[in-house]
């Protein structure tokens, strides 16, 4: 019952500090504030997905500009618990989520009713109602757009990857020797920059679609208001007697599936694969190094959660919804304006605006 209270307590001086700083003009995060009702969705059909990767190819060109290649070598990091990851060698890799991959696609077989059923899932950030990273973020690198879109801006991020660590999906990819961190303190301030999918935003500006809807020739996705797509999403699920993703999980998203496959299932599917995938890569280093594998120890490890990239469809709560992270954001808001106010008048003097949209468009064959 303390506990209880305790809890209670929290949220109520949350609550009151989002009200005081409501009155002052303080930036609120988005957890404090009501959706907005012109955010876009996205309903994906994956009863039509082939697999054919076209929409990730589509991603990669489009999206190419916002990335970078990293100043070798990568500075060494205090504490040196902190990882370097480098991605620059392994562009190519379309099979999970990387600083230069930001959509792939899941191919699954999937065991229903003792019968193997196959499936393929386009995957990329779900672009939350009340994005966790944009509202702990606490350089004021990731906002929210009024239309629903969660943004990662690679010229302010510093790489803490504190997006990632809260992004129930562990979404956002670290390229490390690039970005503001190694204009700053190399070897303390970051190591590198966090890139995720930022949904064509500005193609969507000037009135066209994102790249992956653009080239998919079997029509999987449908972008529009998100009440208009939560009401396709529910007549399709009733259609095909299937199950929905997306409307609730961490409080509502803006992606929104539809499979003929149960999602639990789906989900066990692809932890086994993690699990798989990451015995095997383990073992493959032991030995490498030449030494024995150790069965305590790696299950120890294998049992942990595999951040590979690769994410899973489990139910997932309202990460926002908990007091302390409401009260983290309400703390956080204020610092992370000024520190992105700072960031980007340093942006505007260190560079001319980038007048790149053309460069973005997708490429035809015809």
């Amino acid at each position: 019952m303390a506990k209880e209270i305790n809890r209670r307590s929290f949220l109520k001086g949350a609550l009151a500090a989002a009200g005081a700083a409501a009155a002052t003009g303080v930036p609120l995060p988005q957890a404090a504030r009501a959706a907005s009702n012109k955010e876009l969705a996205t309903l994906l059909d994956l009863s039509k997905c082939i697999g054919c990767e076209e929409c990730v190819y589509a991603c990669q060109e489009v999206n190419d500009s916002y990335k970078r290649d990293p100043v070798k070598p990568i500075p060494s990091m205090l504490p040196p618990r902190v990882p370097v990851e480098d991605w620059s060698e392994r562009k190519d890799v379309t099979d999970r989520l990387t600083p230069y991959n930001w959509l792939f696609v899941q191919h699954l077989e999937v065991e229903v009713d003792g019968e193997l059923e196959e499936i393929n899932i386009p995957r990329r950030c779900m672009h939350c109602q009340n994005p966790p990273c944009a509202d702990l973020c606490p350089w004021g690198a990731a906002y929210k757009q009024e239309n629903g879109i969660s943004i990662l801006d690679p010229d302010l991020c510093l790489g803490g990857a504190k997006c990632k660590q809260v992004c129930p999906w562990d979404i956002p990819q670290r390229q490390s020797g690039v970005g503001l961190y190694l204009d700053l303190l190399p070897t303390f301030a970051g190591n590198g920059v966090m890139f995720k999918c930022n949904r064509c935003y500005e193609r969507i500006e000037q009135g066209e679609l994102p790249a992956c809807i653009e080239v998919c020739p079997e029509g999987v996705q449908t972008i529009g208001p998100r009440d208009e797509i939560i009401a396709k999403a529910h007549a399709l699920a009733k259609e095909m007697n299937g199950y929905i993703y997306g409307e609730h999980e961490n409080g509502g998203t803006n992606t929104i599936y539809v499979s003929p496959i149960p999602f639990d299932l789906i989900d066990q599917t692809i932890k086994a694969e993690q699990k798989a995938a990451f015995e095997e890569e383990y073992q493959a280093a032991l030995e490498k190094k030449g030494d024995s594998v150790n069965p305590d120890k790696l299950k120890k490890m294998t049992a942990k959660k595999v951040k590979d990239g690769r994410p899973g469809m489990g139910q997932v709560a309202n990460s926002m919804a908990s007091a302390e992270n409401l009260t983290l954001a309400l703390f956080t808001a204020p610092v992370a304006g000024a520190a992105a106010a700072i960031g980007k008048f340093r942006k505007a003097f260190k560079k001319p605006p980038s007048d790149s949209a053309s460069s973005r468009e997708v490429k035809s064959d015809e």
